[in-house]
């Protein structure tokens, strides 16, 4: 039994929310957005826009441009931005930036802001940040190196090179925040607001 009553799209093609979402007896189709999601966060990035406000922006534009192809369905954007202090960082190019993005990062504390919208026939009708802070351990450059040796091209699939359910927790000295803030869906607002539109049993 699917717990949703109502189609639901999911705007993105990530296996790891996918799975959140049927995980919890959701009927999920998936579709990818089609935009440029540099393109679009270059003039917030010179505007002052915060990374909370970025996440949030790209959120909506995937969900947006995925529902005006399907407006009969109602249609969950989510976007990422992780932080430190006033820099925003993207998913890794190639296993160099993997690097130099984790020497960065190493000894300090970061911050995930995870975005999700839901969009119905065009328009947005509801969304959601969530934020979670992970201090890194002091990490030496030899095992940064070992470390992205042993989870391979996995390092580039996500902004921070780590994923929390594997290997990604040898980073860390202490994480807080919620696990799906972190994964990078906000799982249980996005829940509440899709009972309180009758689109899940509830």
């Amino acid at each position: 039994m699917a717990f949703n009553t109502a189609p639901l799209l999911l705007a993105s093609t990530s296996p790891f929310r996918r799975k959140m979402l049927e995980d919890v007896g959701l009927e999920i189709s998936t579709e990818a957005p089609v935009i440029d999601e540099r393109a679009v966060e270059a003039p917030l990035l010179t505007s002052g826009a915060t990374a909370e406000d970025v996440a949030a922006i790209l959120a909506e534009a995937k969900a947006v441009d995925v529902s005006e192809r399907h407006p009969d369905a109602w249609v969950i954007g989510a976007d990422q931005t992780l932080s430190l202090e006033e820099q925003v960082f993207h998913k890794p190019r190639d296993m160099e930036e993997a690097r130099r993005n984790l020497l960065t990062l190493s000894g300090k504390t970061h911050q995930l802001n995870s975005a999700v919208v839901l969009a119905h026939q065009g328009q947005v009708q509801w969304r959601h940040t969530s934020v979670a802070h992970i201090t890194l351990r002091d990490l030496e450059p030899g095992f940064i190196g070992r470390y992205l040796a042993e989870i391979g091209d996995a390092a580039l699939r996500s902004v921070g090179s780590y994923q929390v359910e594997g290997a990604g927790n040898h980073l860390f000295r202490k994480v807080e925040g919620d696990h799906f803030t972190i994964i990078g869906l906000p799982l249980l607002p996005l829940l509440e607001a899709l009972r309180e539109r009758k689109l899940i049993d509830g």
